[in-house]
């Protein structure tokens, strides 16, 4: 082989197809491996309506970051759903701390009068 036939393994050799495209080496995941990858991550398929120009966004970035684009919104999803059940526990701790407060604000004064 000469230097000329060797293809470097380099990530646009695998973009443009010089790597990874050989029909040789061509197969479909069996159907039962994907269920099993679906199931063992709990992944269920939803239909939801978006923006073209969403759904674009999320395929440049996904492309900039190497990924697919359903992957990657999973991830923002997923980002999403974690911030906002702890801004929900963070407001009701913050809530349930002021009312305790109250009620031990209330408490003194009761005391308080009973002094005076």
């Amino acid at each position: 082989m000469t230097t000329k036939d060797r293809i470097l393994d380099t990530e646009e050799a695998w973009d443009s197809g010089e790597l990874g495209r050989s029909e040789e080496f061509v197969a479909v995941a069996p159907e039962d491996d994907t269920q099993i990858i679906e199931e063992a991550l709990c992944l269920r398929p939803i239909s939801i309506r978006l923006e073209q120009s969403l759904i674009n966004d999320f395929k440049k970035i996904a492309e900039l970051n190497g990924l697919a684009y359903q992957p990657l919104m999973r991830q923002a999803l997923r980002r999403f759903a974690d911030h906002e059940k702890r801004r929900i526990l963070n407001q009701l701790v913050a809530q349930r701390k002021h009312d305790t407060e109250e009620r031990e604000n209330e408490a003194l004064g009761v005391e308080a009068q009973k002094v005076a």
